[in-house]
């Protein structure tokens, strides 16, 4: 939807879609066995998250909000990428490139809207 609408309307379609956003989807997910195949995919959660808080972060209505737990998302991830386990080290890399990208992209635009 952030691609299909203008600035505005993505801010009016947001609120209605999710007015108020979860505590639950603001907080990193914690991963208490990182060789279990299935929790690990917790840390990829985490990566995705602050990949896409990034990118909604200039368009939704509560940016700071948003920012904020995707600097928290992808902290929490990063430390987790290289854990040692099969069960997550051979993919988390490329969400965490994503991640990353999404993070520069968005302190690139913050550069942008200062100057």
């Amino acid at each position: 939807m952030r691609r299909v609408h203008g600035k505005k309307d993505f801010a009016r379609w947001f609120r209605g879609f999710l007015g108020e956003i979860p505590e639950t989807l603001l907080a990193p997910a914690i991963v208490s066995d990182r060789s279990d195949g299935q929790l690990a995919h917790l840390d990829g959660l985490n990566l995705s998250r602050a990949w896409c808080f990034f990118h909604l972060a200039r368009f939704a209505p509560n940016e700071k909000l948003l920012l904020g737990a995707a600097k928290r998302h992808l902290k929490t991830g990063l430390k987790n990428t290289a854990s040692g386990s099969y069960a997550g080290e051979h993919w988390l890399a490329t969400f965490a490139a994503y991640a990353v990208s999404a993070a520069r992209a968005s302190a690139a635009g913050d550069s942008a809207r200062a100057g």
